[in-house]
């Protein structure tokens, strides 16, 4: 199957020269959201579960916008800016999963685009 681009209105703008959704080989991939309200385009302040909260709100959205939902994900990756705020955000992401969570990864990074605290990516296998 040819690489597919998935254009879902009412979702964030890319903030750069990349696709949030590419579906391939029977693999969706959703390129890392952040703390960004997709009605106004502007940065959702607040505390790192505030952000989190919404980067999982954004995530929804997109996944929805394919037919899938947060059961469909079979490996996430977190990045955060401290690792100090790991149990917040996971408390936020596990929130959305039931009693099959999907593979994931958290990884420490310098900084985020934007001056965000968390990013969330995700891949589903159709």
């Amino acid at each position: 199957m040819p690489k597919q681009i998935h254009r879902i209105e009412g979702t964030v703008a890319p903030m750069g020269p990349y696709s949030p959704v590419v579906e391939a080989n029977g693999f969706i991939f959703f390129s890392g959201q952040v703390a960004i309200d997709a009605s106004t385009n502007e940065r959702v302040d607040g505390d790192v579960s505030a952000q989190a909260a919404k980067v999982m709100e954004n995530l929804e959205t997109l996944l929805g916008g394919v037919g899938l939902g947060f059961d469909d994900i079979v490996k996430a990756t977190i990045f955060l800016t401290d690792m100090n705020d790991y149990a917040a955000v996971n408390e936020v992401y596990g929130a959305r999963f039931g009693d099959s969570p999907p593979a994931r990864s958290a990884v420490a990074v310098a900084a985020l685009p934007g001056g965000f605290n968390v990013e969330i990516e995700a891949i589903v296998a159709r």
